[in-house]
């Protein structure tokens, strides 16, 4: 599975305005929402904060990966947003989180999240991937990195 499977070029966020959890997620969902036709800005956010309730999704290494379901999407779609200053997203490891990748899920899929979790967990663990998204300078070359990575499998 390809990050680009589930991520197109207009869904990266380089300079999130937000600088709070809950304010990231609800840009991201506006941003997600704006251009996946169904999908409810509102209804979303509450999804993904729901899902937050639970663990937090930030995974360490300045990485957090929200992800939930709804019926209003037909695939698997992702949104990415880069935080420079980092935000305080209840990270495993207590530091900052730079790099929010926002996955939504048809409410009946199973397997696809999970692998799409999989690659995206993997891939964040490469500190030289994360640290070319961080040093891009705009969303398009945030997004040709995803893609060059991508051609590596």
């Amino acid at each position: 599975m390809k990050v680009t499977d589930f991520l197109g070029g207009d869904m990266v966020i380089a300079d999130l305005v937000a600088d709070t959890k809950a304010g990231v997620l609800a840009e991201l969902s506006r941003h997600l929402a704006a251009r996946v036709d169904g999908v409810d800005a509102e209804t979303l956010r509450k999804i993904l904060e729901e899902r937050e309730l639970l663990a937090s999704t930030a995974i360490g290494d300045g990485i957090a990966i929200p992800h939930g379901k709804m019926d209003a999407v037909g695939r698997l779609v992702g949104a990415l947003g880069r935080a420079r200053k980092g935000i305080e997203f209840e990270s495993i490891d207590g530091q900052p989180t730079h790099l929010v990748f926002m996955l939504v899920a048809p409410a009946s899929s199973t397997g696809v999240h999970l692998k799409a979790l999989a690659r995206l967990s993997r891939l964040f663990r490469d500190a030289d991937f994360r640290e070319r998204l961080m040093a891009a300078p705009d969303a398009a070359t945030m997004y040709q990195t995803i893609l060059e990575e991508d051609a590596k499998y």
